[in-house]
């Protein structure tokens, strides 16, 4: 079965990609490689001859119909993503998270059903959930905290009984939710929509696209040349996942997508605060590190957790690696990049 991976030199694709070729598959990787190289893949062991990597800037019709062109399964994973500040610090910045994510999305989409693809997984995320239920301590999501109907965008009149709220986490929350719609609409594929909450692990991005635990451990790395600095006072929370988990849970979604599509929450269903994160990355440094932390910063959400029952259920799936076993990994793994690139 010939599968595309769409942003397979990135973070979790990198890891994708390596688990389908282990199972002997056959793999187009589609990645615009003028912003992100091979260096994921080659740093898993990852060799050029054993992929098809087809360089693509999927905002582009022609050129995304041309990457998925002779897939019978597409892994859609590429996306403009990035770190809190990356993401939501402006106005424009939401604004291109959700024209970009709308225009890939929609070329992706549009090109699977152009080519006669059988299967999509999409990479969804947590932040398509309610914003107005994450400000409280220890919010769980769920599904059914989100259920689309397409119905109730045919006929936005049409009153629900349930008052489901529509309002996800800006921008890249919004572009990430019509994807989710347009899914919902097309008929004769099979779909597997994974909403993803935080993934962390060898081959994160650093600098501003890095995600908290790779800039805590960026800091704690370099400490005492750069303070360490939290955002917040620590008292946040989120799920954190490894990303071996993560690829594991895309896999199993796949053999269960279904026309309508299949959606299930990806996370480990663990509420961990920013601070016993801090705390833990100091713990693996080994220096005497004063933690600072900034109220004055942005934090995004108070709490977001993933509720994985169905998950557990319907994939047969569940987390094998601890935090304190990832956050070891993914420490050792950025002081050897960090080393190599001073």
């Amino acid at each position: 079965m010939k599968t595309v991976v769409t942003g397979g030199t990135g973070f979790i694709g990198s890891h994708l990609v390596k688990s389908l070729l282990e199972q002997d598959r056959e793999v187009i990787v589609a990645s615009d490689l003028s912003r992100l190289g091979s260096e994921n893949l080659s740093g898993l062991g990852v060799k050029p001859s054993d992929v098809e990597l087809r360089r693509t800037d999927l905002v582009e019709y022609q050129q995304a119909l041309r990457a998925i062109d002779g897939a019978d399964s597409v892994f859609h994973l590429a996306a403009r993503a990035g770190s809190l500040e990356y993401l939501h610090a402006t106005g424009m910045a939401e604004l291109a998270a959700l024209q970009t994510n709308l225009v890939i999305d929609a070329n992706v989409f549009k090109a699977c059903l152009e080519t006669g693809v059988r299967k999509i997984v999409y990479a969804s995320s947590c932040a398509v959930y309610p914003m107005d239920k994450q400000f409280s301590a220890g919010a769980i999501f769920s599904e059914s905290c989100l259920e689309l109907k397409t119905l109730d965008f045919l006929r936005p009149g049409t009153p629900d009984p349930r008052h489901q709220t529509i309002n996800p986490d800006g921008g890249y929350g919004w572009a990430k939710l019509m994807g989710e719609v347009q899914l919902e609409w097309m008929k004769d594929i099979n779909i597997g929509i994974a909403r993803i909450f935080n993934i962390y692990g060898e081959n994160e991005p650093f600098g501003e696209k890095a995600h908290v635990i790779a800039d805590l451990i960026g800091k704690a790395i370099l400490y005492p040349q750069e303070e360490f600095i939290v955002w917040g006072d620590g008292q946040q929370s989120r799920d954190f996942l490894y990303v071996s988990d993560c690829v594991d849970a895309l896999l199993e979604l796949e053999k269960m997508a279904s026309s309508p599509p299949v959606t299930a929450n990806i996370g480990s269903g663990e509420l961990v605060s920013i601070k016993t994160i801090a705390e833990k990355v100091v713990g693996l440094s080994g220096k005497d590190i004063k933690i600072v932390y900034d109220p004055t910063k942005p934090v995004g959400p108070l709490s977001r957790t993933a509720d994985i029952t169905k998950a557990r259920a319907l994939l047969d799936w569940q987390p094998m690696v601890s935090l304190d076993e990832g956050l070891k990994r993914t420490y050792f793994w950025i002081k050897r990049r960090l080393v190599t690139a001073g």
